[in-house]
Parts: C-alpha cells; sequence; structure tokens
C-alpha cells in the first residue's frame, strides 16, 4: 500500500512539474507577443472629399434638408400605398437573394472564428492498444501488448503577427458581407417597388386603350350609320375601322407586359410566377410621390451606402491580406508538448513508472524558395490597390446615379405637367373634331387625328405618371435607402 502511494505522489509531482513548464513557457509567449507588432501595412481609411452640396439644382419638391434615417430605411411608406407595403414585408421574408446573403454573413462569421481558433493552443487525445510480436530469428520472438493513452498539444506562437493578420482579414469579410446583405436589401426593396409601379402603370394604360378604344367604337359605328343615310363615304368607314382596330392591336402588346410586372414581382418575393395574380390583378392607381423629399448632402449618401462600405471593407481585408504574407518571411514558433502514459500491463498504466512527458519549443523557417514569398507579398499588395481603386469608383459611381437620378425625377414632372395639359388639349380637340364632321364643316381624316393624338398624349401620361414615380424609387436606392441597422437579425 505505501508502494501504490509513493508512486501516486510521483506521478503526481511529475504533472505538477509538466504544468508548471507549460504554464512559465504559455506566460513568456504572451509576454513576448505583448511587445511585437504584426508585420505589415496597418490599415488607414483612405480619405474622401466629396462635394459640400449636389451639382444638380434641386426641384420638384426635392429639399436639402438632412435625410431622416428611419423614414429613409422605409422609404416605400411615404408613397401611401398599404399593398407595395405588404408586398415588402413579403419580400424581406421570402426573396431568395435575400436568403442567400444571410447565409453569406453566417459563412463569414464562421470563417472568422477558424481564424481566430488559430492562435490558441490544439489539445488532441489519443489511446491504442498494440499487441505485437518480433522475430524469433533475432531473439525478440516475445508476444507482447503495448498500452498508451494521453495528451499531445501545440501552439503557434504568433511572434510575428501573421495570424492575427488572418483574423483582421476575417473581421473586414465579415464586415463586408454585412454590407453586401444591406446592399441586397437596398436593390430588392427598389427592385420591388419599380415593377409594381410598372404594373400599376400598364394597367393604367390598358384603362386609357380600353376607354379610347370605347369612344372610337362609338365613332365608327356613327360612321357606319351616316353611311348607310347616304351622309359619308365609305372611305370615311374603313378609316375609322382601321383607327379603331389600331387602337384594339395595343391591349394584347400592354396586358403582356403587365403580366411580366407580376410574374417579376412575385420571384421577387420568392413566390411562383402566377401566385401574386388574383391579390393584383385589380386595377389601382400608380403610387403618388409626396410633396417633399429631403435629399440631404453628399457625404450623408456616401456614409449610407452599403456597397460603398463593403469595397471599404474589402480594402481593410486585402490590406490585413499584404501582413498575412508578409510574415511567411519570418520563422514560425510553435511550443509543442505532451503527457501520457505508457505500460505493458493495463492494470499498471496509472502507475507513476508508465508517466510520460514531453515539453519544448520548435520553430521552422523557410530559407529558400526562389522568391515565392516575396512574389506573393506582390500579389497581395496589387490586390489591394485593386481594392483601393474599386472603393473609389463606387464613390463616383455612387453620387453619378444621385446626380442623375435628382434631375430624372424634377425633370419628368415637367414632362408630365406638360403632357396633363396636351392630354385635355386633345380631349377637346377630339370634341370640336367631331361636332364639325357632323356639322360637315371638316373632313374625317381630322376626327381621326384628333383621336389617335389623343390616345398617345395619354399614354404618354399614364407613362410619365409611372416615371415619375419610379425615378423617386430610383433616387432613394442612389440615397442608399431600403435598411437599417436591425436588417442583419
Amino acid at each position: 500500500m505505501d508502494i501504490m502511494r509513493c508512486e501516486q505522489r510521483n506521478s503526481m509531482n511529475r504533472v505538477r512539474h509538466w504544468s508548471k513548464g507549460l504554464r512559465l513557457a504559455a506566460i513568456t509567449v504572451l509576454l513576448i507577443l505583448g511587445g511585437c507588432a504584426a508585420v505589415g501595412p496597418d490599415y488607414v481609411p483612405p480619405e474622401n472629399q466629396p462635394p459640400s452640396e449636389w451639382y444638380t439644382p434641386l426641384d420638384g419638391g426635392l429639399v436639402k434638408d438632412p435625410t431622416n434615417r428611419d423614414a429613409l430605411s422605409e422609404w416605400w411608406h411615404t408613397l401611401g400605398d398599404p399593398m407595395l407595403s405588404r408586398l415588402m414585408e413579403q419580400a424581406v421574408k421570402g426573396n431568395l437573394d435575400l436568403k442567400e446573403a444571410r447565409a453569406r454573413v453566417r459563412e463569414a462569421r464562421a470563417r472568422r472564428g477558424i481564424e481566430e481558433a488559430k492562435l490558441f493552443p490544439n489539445v488532441d487525445a489519443s489511446g491504442k492498444v498494440i499487441r505485437s510480436q518480433g522475430s524469433e530469428e533475432t531473439g525478440a520472438g516475445t508476444e507482447r501488448t503495448l498500452y498508451s493513452a494521453g495528451f499531445d498539444a501545440g501552439w503557434e506562437v504568433d511572434i510575428f503577427g501573421g495570424i492575427r493578420r488572418s483574423v483582421e482579414a476575417a473581421d473586414a469579410d465579415l464586415q463586408a458581407s454585412e454590407a453586401s446583405l444591406r446592399d441586397v436589401l437596398v436593390t430588392l426593396t427598389a427592385e420591388v417597388a419599380l415593377n409594381y409601379v410598372e404594373m400599376r402603370a400598364y394597367q393604367t394604360r390598358v384603362a386609357v386603350a380600353e376607354a379610347n378604344l370605347k369612344a372610337q367604337e362609338e365613332t365608327y359605328q356613327l360612321i357606319q350609320w351616316r353611311y348607310e343615310a347616304g351622309l359619308s363615304d365609305a372611305l370615311a368607314v374603313e378609316q375609322a375601322r382601321y383607327n379603331l382596330e389600331n387602337t384594339r392591336s395595343q391591349i394584347p402588346t400592354l396586358r403582356s407586359g403587365m403580366e411580366a410586372s407580376l410574374n417579376r414581382t412575385a420571384v421577387l418575393l420568392g413566390k411562383q410566377p402566377g401566385e401574386l395574380s388574383q391579390e393584383l390583378r385589380m386595377a389601382g392607381p400608380i403610387p403618388v410621390t409626396p410633396m417633399q423629399v429631403a435629399v440631404g448632402i453628399p457625404a450623408e449618401c456616401i456614409r449610407r451606402r452599403p456597397d460603398i462600405r463593403q469595397a471599404e471593407r474589402q480594402l481593410a481585408g486585402q490590406t490585413a491580406r499584404i501582413g498575412v504574407a508578409t510574415a511567411d518571411l519570418y520563422p514560425k514558433f510553435s511550443l509543442v508538448g505532451s503527457i501520457g502514459l505508457e505500460s505493458l500491463s493495463f492494470g499498471r498504466l496509472a502507475s507513476s513508472d508508465g508517466f510520460t512527458y514531453s515539453i519544448g519549443p520548435a520553430f521552422t523557417w523557410r530559407l529558400f524558395d526562389a522568391g515565392a514569398i516575396r512574389q506573393n507579398i506582390q500579389v497581395q499588395t496589387a490586390l489591394q490597390e485593386q481594392a483601393l481603386a474599386r472603393y473609389e469608383s463606387a464613390i463616383l459611381k455612387a453620387l453619378e446615379e444621385v446626380e442623375s437620378s435628382l434631375k430624372a425625377y424634377a425633370e419628368e414632372q415637367h414632362r408630365r405637367e406638360a403632357l396633363r395639359e396636351a392630354s385635355g388639349a386633345a380631349q377637346r380637340a377630339v370634341e370640336l373634331a367631331q361636332n364639325q364632321y357632323e356639322a360637315g364643316i371638316i373632313d374625317f381624316n381630322q376626327v381621326l387625328d384628333a383621336q389617335r393624338s389623343l390616345l398617345s398624349f395619354e399614354d404618354q401620361l399614364a407613362q410619365s405618371e409611372g416615371r415619375v414615380t419610379t425615378d423617386l424609387i430610383t433616387l432613394y436606392k442612389a440615397l442608399g435607402g431600403g435598411w437599417s441597422e436591425t436588417s442583419l437579425e
């Protein structure tokens, strides 16, 4: 009994000695790491100097007031269309591109965890039972069984910061993925609204064409009666007929465009084409734009746009990868150790005589690779320059989109007002032409011209009504609207 107690005390003393050595080595490593800066360039966000105000003069209800973050995140409510708001809710829940973007964020988060895990030791447990017999010719023909169990540990000491730079790059990649998700939201909400407004515009154009068709049918019947009464000739009848049929021929094309918009909207919501037909087939008005729209200043837009944020984070990640590549120029230090038990008898496996351990530092240093490491550093540096160019390009593209949208929104409103005046004048011209034709003052060609002009102006007016709203949607998208801080939930 005393012998067993002695063996246990010796075993515990050896474990304490091994643990003390490991702790001392770990503390030494941490002190070394605390005084070592990671190699490679430290990331500094690039400076940008956007203009202090928009180049395009603000008109048509556009004002320079600061944008309301909450209102911009759900800008579709400003259009006052409950159906559009319901579609947005369904799109955020069901859109497949959005689901893919959320999965990419989860992937980036897991990859960051993989890189961070490299900062910590690896510990493996092992155990085995080996039965062997040597050759009798060599005199070692004894059969024996070896029992062993233990732990192996290894820790790469990140003296030069290669692993820390990898974690830094993974952090930036995660933030870029989050920005990409928000950018998908910006695009999704704009696309749903654009297709919805396009569908409503097609419905309005169909209604305009059908109303004109009905009026032209009445005119055709009138000319037919006058012909039968000998008050008109066959030419007028045929002219009225081809004018009528020309208008009828436009309706199938408009309905086809309306159906395409319905199908596209359904797909954006993650539904099969046709699922929204019952819900949206009933005609409704084109959403009306608000009286005033706050557009803020260029600097607000740059801070708001998720695609710019994504490009900036990609630049940060690529800068960190230069450090990862640079760390390969230096030696890699590791701390390795093991603790275990070995015995030829399972019953004596836990005895002090079966205790084994090892601990010590190790290093590797690539002395020759024909310049591959330095070439890789140049590769990563060139990729950083490309990322910087993409970031700067994203800023210019954002400014361009806003400036163009500001101009398009204001000018389309002027066009819409002119078309309203033209449509009113065309309606009065049709009435006058019909009265004068019936009075025998003018021929039927002038009635046809007036009817064709009325259909053309009313159709253009319907398109312009839709264009004003779609131009505002495009402006909201250019300003980075459609996402909030809770978009990642």
